[in-house]
């Protein structure tokens, strides 16, 4: 029996199979950081220079009040709580705006562009009107329900013992006395 061998001169150079992909995530990542830092804006993190003059705040906090029968001062230190007065604040979890809502809730209340101040504002207290209604102007429950979500405090039948949950309600409870 003869065999022969045929090994090749040059052999082709390696390609990573997920070359294509890698690129892809390159091009998506220099989008999002454009995006983010912005040109003119400061962009939307954290953080950045993104205050509004409080007269503007205290209009869009009144308005909503008035439009959905929440206390002014409620407003105020949930807004405190979730994004120091931010308007463009994201959470790890994702929550957006003033009020960091999360997608699913902008969505709910109609709130197309979290990022926009008074649509973000204008949707966290009707979600907030909406707790306070279902937990019968329990404050506590509400606050918690805004922080975990309602099912959970449901599941519970009242404030969820998760140490954020409860110091965030401590400390919206603690502002308005």
């Amino acid at each position: 029996m003869h065999v022969t061998l045929i090994v090749p001169t040059k052999a082709p150079p390696l390609r990573h199979p997920n070359r294509p992909r890698v690129r892809l995530r390159i091009a998506a990542l220099a989008l999002a950081l454009g995006s983010l830092f912005g040109c003119s804006q400061g962009g939307y993190l954290p953080g950045g220079p993104h205050a509004l003059p409080a007269g503007q705040l205290s209009s869009m906090i009144e308005g909503a009040a008035h439009a959905y029968g929440v206390k002014p001062s409620l407003i105020y230190a949930v807004i405190d709580a979730e994004s120091n007065r931010d308007p463009a604040a994201i959470s790890r979890a994702g929550a957006i705006g003033l009020m960091q809502l999360m997608p699913g809730t902008s969505s709910e209340y109609g709130v197309a562009n979290p990022f926009d101040a008074q649509s973000n504002v204008a949707g966290g207290v009707h979600y907030l009107h909406d707790l306070l209604h279902r937990y019968h102007g329990n404050v506590s429950f509400a606050l918690a329900a805004y922080n975990a979500g309602p099912g959970l405090v449901d599941a519970v039948h009242g404030i969820p013992s998760i140490p954020e949950t409860r110091s965030y309600v401590a400390r919206i409870t603690a502002a308005l006395r």
